[in-house]
């Protein structure tokens, strides 16, 4: 075991643990964003940097600092290690730059894109983003095109997290697209103009922290926070067929899986779960699902859904019907 202290506070973590994730460990404000690191994807993260930490102290044998911020997500801990994120300026002034690097080529789709109000780059944007930029030159540009039946790839929103191409390859039989030529031609794409059409192809689209890959099957239909998300389950013979509907009155709009505090899903699921079973028949609704309502976008437009047992029904008065939501 191991001794760590980030932004002040002290925690023991096991051996080989990193430093974002014993800052989740912690949780709250000590956490570092992180757009291309995924608990579930081996050998992800690294990419895009906004992970970055302050090691004030690399060990307890060795005090030395490190000589410049480094990746928490890659960063594994020392015992005695002391690191700064939100207590460093330097780290703050770090990610600013960082934020504004993402954002060279990113065009300004949040009013018609579907990810607004899921997505980590708005918050990020938000939280460190400048007003100004200091790119004159013209963004580049890429074609929508159709990476499978139900999935279409906007490369022009993509950061090349890689959290896409880590999915095809551990979670399906066969890869066929991955990034493609380097610096700032790199690009998604699928090998020769195949199509992806894997049975757990649409996981793609769940993690995702931008809207570059995007279901077919809902584009455009309506607003993430207009949506009442439930969870529910299936016994499905491919996958665990737990996963959260988002209904926007009796029809079901989209599917997706569970994702934790974090933004990652719980359990990957199928593309039949995710794409063919859209009717309330059939599945079992377990109840409201519970979202991260941080986003910047999202917190001031979704109700929060009262399961029915905690919903008390007060007698009616003459033309007022109206409930009483009892505090848990």
């Amino acid at each position: 075991m191991a001794k760590v202290t980030i932004d002040d506070i002290t925690i023991e973590v096991p051996d080989g643990t990193t430093i974002l994730q014993a800052a989740r460990m912690i949780g709250g404000h000590v956490v570092p964003p992180a757009m291309c690191y995924y608990t579930k994807l081996k050998t992800s993260g690294g990419y895009c940097r906004t992970c970055l930490v302050k090691v004030e102290q690399g060990s307890e044998k060795d005090p030395r600092p490190m000589p410049k911020p480094v990746a928490s997500c890659r960063t594994t801990v020392m015992d005695g290690m002391v690191v700064r994120n939100t207590t460093s300026p330097e780290i703050q002034e770090a990610r600013a730059g960082v934020v504004e690097f993402l954002l060279l080529n990113h065009p300004l789709d949040c009013p018609i894109c579907d990810q607004a109000g899921e997505c980590h780059l708005q918050d990020l944007s938000y939280e460190h983003g400048k007003e100004g930029t200091r790119f004159e030159f013209e963004k580049r540009t890429f074609d929508k095109i159709d990476i499978g039946e139900k999935i279409q790839l906007h490369m022009t929103r993509c950061i090349l997290c890689y959290r896409c191409v880590k999915v095809a390859d551990q979670l399906t039989d066969e890869r066929v697209h991955g990034v493609m030529n380097r610096g700032e031609v790199s690009e998604i794409s699928t090998y020769i103009e195949k199509a992806i059409e894997n049975d757990f192809s649409g996981n793609m689209i769940d993690v995702c922290p931008v809207g570059a890959l995007t279901d077919k099957t809902f584009r455009f239909k309506s607003r993430v926070w207009y949506t009442k998300p439930m969870y529910a389950h299936r016994d499905c013979d491919k996958c665990s067929g737990k996963t959260t509907l988002w209904y926007q009155g009796e029809d079901v709009l989209r599917v997706t899986g569970r994702k934790d505090v974090y933004g990652e899903v719980e359990d990957f699921i199928c593309n039949t779960c995710r794409f063919d079973k859209k009717l309330t028949k059939d599945w079992v609704i377990e109840g409201p699902a519970e979202i991260d309502r941080h986003s910047v976008i999202i917190q001031n437009h979704t109700e929060k859904l009262i399961p029915k047992e905690q919903v008390q029904i007060l007698p009616n008065l003459p033309g007022v019907d109206f409930t009483k939501k009892i505090e848990s």
